[in-house]
């Protein structure tokens, strides 16, 4: 057991410290190629061999002093578990310094790569594939690792055990309600001595038609509130299950829906599995964004800066903790809507060069936003009444 241990720790930090290292070598070298060829053909030529081997010996010093002097102790730290940096568990360290010392200067090259092919009339490389397959594939895996490393990877996932850093929509948490006595408001006059405390009434079939009377359930209210239940106080419900109060209860985990048959195994789930379909499709916009840089009329052209720049910035999304509720607002303010205005501008200056798809989605995707989270507040549309 304990060597199973070691072998996935020591996996888990060397694909991070690759993906850490292995893009900075691969795009400063690129780039040094470029700068060695703009030296060989200017007038008079210069040494393209110095300036080339400066700049590898320059990608190399900078990743071994950052991994000395960041990600080793940052990495001690966090295994150490200082508070600190995962009390609160609300943001990844981790993920954060790899987003500064690793994405923010492959996406500084590739910027000023193209800066320098068309300050010098040189159409070169365009790093095509490279910012895509390599520099965000790495992001890719390492948010993949940063999930997944705390969760068993052999035998089958068990629902009670689940790690709480990977996201579900399955509802796997319900809470013992505890019954309510009706508290009757007090009315001046001679005391009248209590005749017994009612005991709480069991669930059986008096509750079932209680139930059956009322309605299949408890009733919603506008805006997406249960009444009656202790703890929830008019909180929104979610497909998580209800808002935890603040006392401590027994959990109870529902499994998802049994299917029997012999087609059983098409059903089939793991959270861990779901792990790596969540990373990708995490990352599709940012993937679409980036590979339009890799057009030859976008990248010999001023588009690249807002192009890397919003692009980073989506890249911090990162950092927040999967099931976080600041992941959408984040993703508007930091993807959706930013995307919207530099897809409009490109496909106004360069034609189809992005799908119409991705535009659509950052304009619908930010109008639903504001509407459901902004709008709906406003007395207009804050009515009981169902018009749709």
């Amino acid at each position: 057991m304990g060597s199973g241990r070691t072998v996935k720790f020591a996996l888990c930090e060397v694909l991070q410290f690759a993906g850490l290292c292995v893009p900075l070598f691969i795009v400063m070298q690129r780039f040094a190629v470029i700068v060695a060829k703009v030296k060989t053909s200017a007038q008079p030529p210069g040494d393209g061999s110095t300036a080339y081997w400066l700049i590898v010996a320059s990608s190399i010093a900078y990743v071994t002093s950052t991994a000395l002097l960041v990600w080793v102790p940052l990495k001690y730290m966090v295994f150490m578990k200082k508070k600190f940096l995962i009390g609160r568990k609300k943001w990844r360290p981790v993920t954060l310094v790899y987003v500064i010392l690793s994405t923010l200067p492959c996406f500084a090259f590739l910027i000023a790569s193209s800066e320098v092919q068309i300050n010098n009339n040189l159409k070169h490389d365009t790093f095509t594939e490279l910012p895509v397959s390599l520099v965000l594939f790495s992001l890719i895996c390492i948010d993949v690792v940063e999930r997944i490393r705390h969760c068993r990877l052999t035998g089958q996932a068990n629902d009670t055990e689940r790690d709480a850093d990977i996201p579900s929509t399955v509802l796997t948490h319900v809470e013992q309600v505890a019954p309510v006595t009706p508290i009757t408001p007090a009315v001046p006059g001679p005391a009248v001595p209590r005749q017994g405390v009612p005991t709480p009434m069991q669930p059986g079939a008096n509750q079932l038609n209680d139930r059956n009377q009322n309605g299949a359930g408890a009733r919603l209210e506008t805006n997406g509130t249960l009444p009656g239940i202790p703890g929830n106080n008019g909180r929104p419900y979610g497909m998580s299950g209800l808002s935890q109060p603040s006392g401590s209860t027994t959990p109870y985990h529902i499994s998802p829906y049994a299917y029997t048959g012999p087609l059983r195994f098409l059903c089939a789930t793991d959270a861990r599995a779901d792990v790596f379909v969540d990373s990708f499709m995490f990352w599709m916009d940012t993937v679409e964004m980036v590979r339009v840089a890799g057009h030859p009329l976008v990248y010999y052209s001023g588009w690249v800066f807002p192009i890397y720049i919003f692009s980073y910035l989506s890249c911090l999304r990162v950092v927040v903790m999967p099931h976080s509720p600041l992941l959408s607002s984040l993703g508007v303010a930091l993807q959706d809507l930013p995307f919207f205005f530099v897809r409009v501008g490109l496909i106004a200056f360069f034609g189809f060069v992005t799908p119409i798809l991705y535009l659509m989605k950052n304009l619908l995707v930010s109008l639903a936003f504001i509407y459901f989270n902004f709008m709906t507040k406003l007395k207009v549309f804050n009515t009981e009444r169902m018009f749709f």
